[in-house]
């Protein structure tokens, strides 16, 4: 009976734990300063994925700022979702992509970034 939990934590904790340690890479920030006298105005789609987090976001340029940010896809873990209300509005708040991640989820709070960084420059004008 005693092999039993060893077993488990052998073939199934173990190598999981492995997996969620080496596996997962903290996403690397891509913001830059905004540029808003070459924004154009309307709603632009941003993605960004750094395993595990996979994020679609659509930001919305209005008179040369940023006026709003809805995250339509997230793939997260449950405390990595805390960031989708979250950094949006801090990104709002502050007009840049280079904010404070949230608290524990650190990772999801840069993918987040990085998407709406993606959908600003596609709202740059020539």
């Amino acid at each position: 009976m005693a092999k039993k939990p060893i077993l488990t934590v052998l073939f199934f904790i173990i190598p999981y734990l492995i997996f969620i340690t080496c596996g997962c890479q903290i996403a690397k920030p891509i913001g830059k300063e905004i540029d808003f006298n070459r924004l154009k105005d309307g709603t632009y789609e941003g993605r960004y994925k750094q395993t595990p987090n996979d994020v679609i976001v659509n930001v919305t340029i209005a008179n040369g700022r940023i006026t709003n940010i809805q995250v339509v896809k997230h793939f997260s873990s449950w405390i990595g979702s805390k960031a989708n209300e979250i950094i949006p509005q801090r990104i709002i708040d502050h007009q840049t992509t280079q904010v404070d991640a949230v608290s524990g989820a650190t990772n999801s709070s840069i993918v987040i970034m990085n998407a709406v960084q993606n959908a600003i420059e596609k709202a740059y004008t020539d």
